[in-house]
């Protein structure tokens, strides 16, 4: 039941951000967003935080569940491989002060680089069929929730986590740890409506692919059905 799911989305994600937060309370610094890892360094990371490693979790979990739709569901194909592919850009991302420190420095861009160009190489490739299959499930709650977070994690952090802007706000108060947590906290909002969207998409594109063959004309009634129910 659709409700109970969510349900179930709601009290996972208020358990995570009560355990963050209550971690940081009970022993402040726990969440390791300023890190100097070395005497030399001047910005310091967030990369050890455990914000950042629930980050990248919900992206594995993400691309694992495209990785599942590609697999068991063809018809869906053509949409999944390229949420998985960004799925994967956005864990790369992520890991670039790993890929820069312990394997070269701008590695990740360069990692990006190829996977976007898979990417954008495979959905040039396949427009017909991703068209065909976007038809198949739109309106789909699933996507709507994964463009929510896309907004959140494309616009509205990298504008509200803007270093100026913070520097502005506190003036002389300015610390860098009180911008890296809004920015890290916002995104992980982003990264659980996305990972909602993924779960969602990912029941709908099962249901279509489980769903009994319909002749072409009921298939067309029911979509004009449905275009008209869903005009305001």
């Amino acid at each position: 039941m659709a409700w109970l799911r969510y349900l179930v989305y709601f009290i996972a994600i208020a358990f995570v951000t009560w355990a963050l937060t209550a971690l940081e309370l009970a022993s402040p610094g726990s969440l390791r967003l300023h890190v100097l890892v070395n005497p030399t360094d001047v910005y310091g990371t967030s990369e050890f935080s455990p914000v950042e490693i629930i980050q990248a979790i919900v992206l594995l979990a993400c691309g694992g569940l495209m990785a599942w739709v590609a697999w068991c569901c063809p018809t869906q194909r053509p949409l999944a491989i390229p949420f998985g592919g960004l799925a994967l850009a956005f864990l790369i991302r992520e890991l670039d002060y790993f890929l820069d420190r312990y394997i070269a420095d701008n590695f990740w861009q360069v990692v990006i680089a190829i996977t976007g160009a898979l990417v954008i190489a495979y959905t040039y490739r396949h427009r017909r069929r991703l068209r065909i299959a976007l038809a198949r499930l739109w309106p789909s709650p699933g996507l709507t929730l994964m463009f929510a977070g896309a907004v959140i994690l494309f616009a509205f952090v990298r504008l509200v986590g803007h270093e100026p802007l913070w520097m502005s706000i506190l003036g002389d108060d300015y610390r860098r740890v009180i911008k890296l947590a809004i920015e890290e906290f916002i995104e992980l909002v982003g990264y659980f409506l996305w990972m909602i969207g993924t779960i969602e998409y990912a029941l709908q594109a099962r249901a279509i692919a489980y769903r009994p063959p319909q002749p072409a004309a009921r298939r067309l009634r029911d979509k004009r059905r449905q275009d008209a129910a869903g005009r305001f």
